[in-house]
């Protein structure tokens, strides 16, 4: 949450958070002044310079100091939001570990803009605020003050009631005023620490492509981890329970012969229905996570759906390594949906599947000798689009060359994890 969506002026409660406001509002005066007395020593040394050439060689001292003191200020401030509002500051990205690159790095040179520049022009609003919040109270008060005065002085000099009065409206107004000019001043302040304390622009993005990389990352995981659950449960379940049931009806249908003409045929019927289930339902676990995948890899799991086909489907694999679990599901529903497509739209008499890992990249290649023309469209019907959806999904590339006449080609890479 940004600081200033949480400072944010509150109607009906105008005090209630005053005090820590104003609290980091004076915390911020002797930091945002820390860089004053060495631009102030820097300027007399060039001022000396002009009179005494020989006093140039003192110059780069105070901007020297200025390096040294900067991330020692930079830590104070943090701390001061922190501690005050709560409020945890981004820290910008560091250059590597050399005193060169630290030196020569933009995060420190927006830091040193912040204390050297941004601090003092604070610092004169800081003050007009404590000023503000001092002077409302003394002018709230001067009834107090006027009491604390011998008793003769007011005896003597009753004139003072109306001019008190008058100070005591001027403070009151002021201290409504103050709650407000501080919160002002301190919506300033985060904005300019967060420009130039925390991450740049470029940065933030930077940061946020990759988180937005490592959620989507996570959810893939979740969602490859429920399909192998799924498929797990119906394998292990609803499978396994089908199975029972054909058994049971074949053995009713071998033992018990003296039924009925139509109860036999009621039996055939289920147990012919059960076995076309079984079927459905080994396809439909096929699809969601093929247990031959998991336990022995992509070469295994592609063989078997080469086998099925009614064509002849050479399958290369050369993986020294496995890659993830994602990236091989995906590689998998590519080939084994693109091998269907071969079947259905290509008329091919043979095809070629290539699956190997060139560095960190796993390559897929499907290939037929069929009649061509595939379209990636989703009016196209051949789902090829969707394949482009489900590699794009793990930052891969997707690639169908397929001419009119054939062959058709189609090529995907995938990222691997190092």
């Amino acid at each position: 949450m940004q600081l200033t969506t949480r400072l944010r002026l509150v109607p009906g409660r105008p005090f209630r958070r005053a005090r820590h406001r104003t609290a980091l509002v004076a915390a911020g005066l002797p930091l945002h002044l820390a860089v004053v007395p060495m631009w102030l020593w820097l300027l007399g040394t060039m001022a000396a310079s002009v009179r005494t050439p020989g006093a140039v060689a003192v110059t780069p001292l105070p901007l020297l100091l200025t390096l040294v003191v900067t991330p020692l200020l930079t830590a104070g401030q943090r701390r001061r939001y922190r501690a005050l509002v709560g409020k945890d500051l981004p820290r910008p990205s560091v250059n590597g570990k050399s005193v060169v690159r630290r030196l020569t790095g933009r995060a420190l040179w927006r830091q040193v803009c912040y204390h050297a520049v941004a601090g003092p022009l604070l610092a004169v609003l800081d003050l007009v605020v404590l000023a503000v919040w001092a002077a409302a109270l003394v002018a709230s008060s001067i009834y107090v003050w006027i009491w604390a005065l011998p008793s003769q002085w007011r005896v003597t000099d009753l004139g003072y009631t109306t001019q008190a009065a008058y100070i005591t409206a001027g403070g009151l107004a002021m201290l409504f005023l103050g709650p407000r000019l501080t919160d002002a001043l301190v919506r300033l302040e985060t904005r300019a620490a967060e420009v130039l304390l925390g991450p740049s622009r470029t940065e933030k993005l930077a940061r946020r492509v990759a988180a937005l990389a490592e959620s989507r990352a996570g959810v893939l995981d979740a969602a490859d981890a429920e399909r192998r659950r799924i498929e797990r449960d119906l394998h292990d379940g609803a499978q396994q329970r089908l199975v029972s049931l054909a058994v049971n009806l074949g053995l009713a249908r071998a033992t018990l012969g003296d039924l009925p003409e139509d109860a036999r045929k009621v039996i055939d019927e289920a147990h012919r229905e059960a076995k076309e289930a079984i079927a459905e339902l080994n396809d439909l676990v096929r699809g969601l996570h093929p247990a031959v995948l998991e336990d022995r890899g992509l070469d295994a799991a592609l063989s078997g759906v080469a086998a099925r086909l009614p064509i002849p489907v050479r399958v290369a694999v050369d993986l020294p390594r496995r890659p993830s679990p994602t990236v091989e599901a995906v590689a998998y529903f590519v080939v084994s949906e693109a091998l269907t497509n071969v079947v259905k739209h290509a008329q091919a008499t043979r095809a070629d599947v290539t699956v190997e890992r060139i560095g960190e990249t796993l390559l897929v290649v499907v290939a037929d000798d069929g009649a061509g023309g595939a379209d990636l469209a989703p009016s196209g019907g051949t789902g090829l689009a969707g394949l482009a959806q489900r590699v794009a999904s793990v930052d891969g590339t997707f690639s169908c060359r397929s001419p009119a006449g054939g062959p058709t080609v189609i090529t995907v890479e995938l990222p691997c994890a190092p």
